[in-house]
């Protein structure tokens, strides 16, 4: 799946975040850290980034992630070309669109194609990929590392595991939307 293939139900918005469940998805899902450096051999495998500033500084300490998830913004605005991670040494890249406090279909196929790849891949979201650290611990394989950023605090490392991944499909259930997101996902 490469950018503008798909189908046309891409842009569909199978699930959206309400207002109320906002505060439950703004605590740390694990640790913060603030040194990528010190992350590393804490890291399993694969290594799934979600975020621009939480890939550049995996890959600036030696660690390109298997899996990067990026919208080319930080804290609302747009990044410059020096602030951008370096994506080459990607084998695959999926284009997706994706709104703000939503997933759409298009951007859970991609975080199931990507996870499943052998290639390095990376996912470039045109809108907002906050919430892709959800459905990426709703999937991912025991013994992965998540990490996304924490506005203003760090990187979070979540290590998965059933208990984790868990957790995030019942997030992924307390949101409103679409029982299609399974499929969207292959299944879970």
């Amino acid at each position: 799946m490469a950018g503008g293939e798909g189908g046309s139900d891409d842009l569909d918005v199978l699930l959206t975040l309400p207002d109320e469940l906002r505060g439950a998805f703004k605590d740390p899902l694990g640790p913060i850290h603030t040194d990528a450096n010190r992350l590393r051999p804490d890291l399993g495998e694969p290594v799934i980034a979600v975020g621009d500033v939480v890939t550049r500084h995996l890959t600036q300490a030696g660690v390109r992630p298997d899996l990067a998830i990026l919208d080319w913004v930080t804290e609302r605005e747009a990044l410059s070309e020096s602030e951008k991670p370096d994506i080459t040494g990607y084998g695959g890249r999926i284009d997706v669109e994706n709104p703000a406090a939503g997933l759409s279909a298009a951007l859970l196929r991609a975080l199931g194609c990507g996870i499943e790849r052998d290639e390095k891949t990376v996912i470039v979201v045109d809108g907002e990929e906050d919430l892709a650290t959800v459905p990426v611990l709703a999937v991912a394989p025991d013994g992965a590392s998540v990490v996304y950023g924490q506005p203003g605090e760090g990187m979070v490392h979540v290590p998965v595991d059933s208990e984790t991944r868990t957790h995030a499909r019942e997030l992924l259930a307390k949101m409103d939307g679409d029982e299609a997101v399974q499929d969207a996902l292959g299944g879970f």
